[in-house]
């Protein structure tokens, strides 16, 4: 196993969007454009080093578009506050705060913002997130707001884009094949590795998975060893006990009732907000 210290926000997606031709087939699937020129592609990434400890996913600019695209294995209804953190960094490389005292306008990228789901609890095929949301009281027109695409790209969901990018696709036929392993009884690690030796076999992102092979078991072994930690946290109710019982007493506070619109907003079940509503009353 490699020495190399690696990041913890480090995963098989992070690696495999490293390579501009990954992102830039990933964001022609998204969009419908047929972007073939890598340089058009900046990549402007986080690193911790220069961001104090804030690193995100893949983000990149083409086409006057600020890219943030993220990959969570779990819902998270917090991401457009996350985003928020990450795009602010962003946008202090494009327009340091020195240039905002003039009275040119400072041009900027539009911010895009794209949630990936591959976490094992169901979830809606597509679905939007907002940062208003989030918001201690309801506000009919917020002043601010940042919205977050989620995209379900587990086997049978948004199946068009995943066959429209291959990479995304592979990337989806490794997780699918290491939790198939993992199910069947097969200890994490060699579950990993023979994800990997299968996808090279079978002609899925050979290239990719023959030159990183190490370093990718190493994430993944990370990687699946914390969705698993995850969903029995979720499982076994804290998720719901503490941070989305805050959540849900919030949207019921701020004046939303039903219980199905809650559950959507905030990435959860109807049961979870059943089961919230009682233990509080509400």
């Amino acid at each position: 196993m490699s020495n190399t210290v690696r990041n913890h926000k480090d995963n098989v997606f992070c690696l495999l969007y490293r390579e501009k031709k990954n992102l830039l087939s990933l964001y022609n699937a998204m969009n419908g454009t047929s972007y073939e020129n890598e340089e058009e592609l900046e990549v402007v990434t986080l690193e911790e080093a220069i961001c104090m400890k804030i690193r995100n996913d893949a983000a990149f600019v083409i086409d006057s578009r600020l890219n943030l695209y993220e990959q969570q294995a779990s819902a998270n209804p917090n991401m457009p506050l996350r985003d928020l953190y990450y795009v602010t960094e962003e946008l202090k490389k494009t327009a340091p705060p020195s240039s905002l005292y003039t009275t040119a306008k400072v041009k900027i990228p539009a911010p895009h913002f794209v949630m990936f789901y591959n976490g094992t609890v169901k979830q809606p095929e597509r679905q939007i997130y907002r940062l208003s949301e989030l918001f201690c009281r309801r506000e009919e027109e917020p002043e601010l707001e940042l919205v977050v695409t989620v995209i379900n790209i587990n086997p049978g969901c948004n199946i068009e884009l995943l066959e429209k990018c291959e990479s995304l696709q592979g990337y989806m036929m490794f997780v699918k094949k290491t939790r198939d392993k993992k199910a069947a009884g097969i200890k994490l690690e060699s579950a990993v590795y023979q994800a990997v030796e299968e996808c090279i076999a079978e002609g899925i992102l050979t290239e990719f998975f023959r030159e990183h092979k190490e370093e990718i078991v190493e994430m993944g072994i990370f990687e699946f060893d914390q969705e698993l930690h995850d969903k029995t946290l979720y499982e076994d109710g804290v998720t719901v006990g503490i941070e989305r019982a805050s959540l849900v007493c919030k949207k019921i506070q701020g004046g939303e009732t039903d219980t199905k619109t809650i559950a959507e907003s905030i990435g959860c079940t109807v049961e979870d907000v059943e089961i919230v509503r009682k233990k509080f009353d509400i």
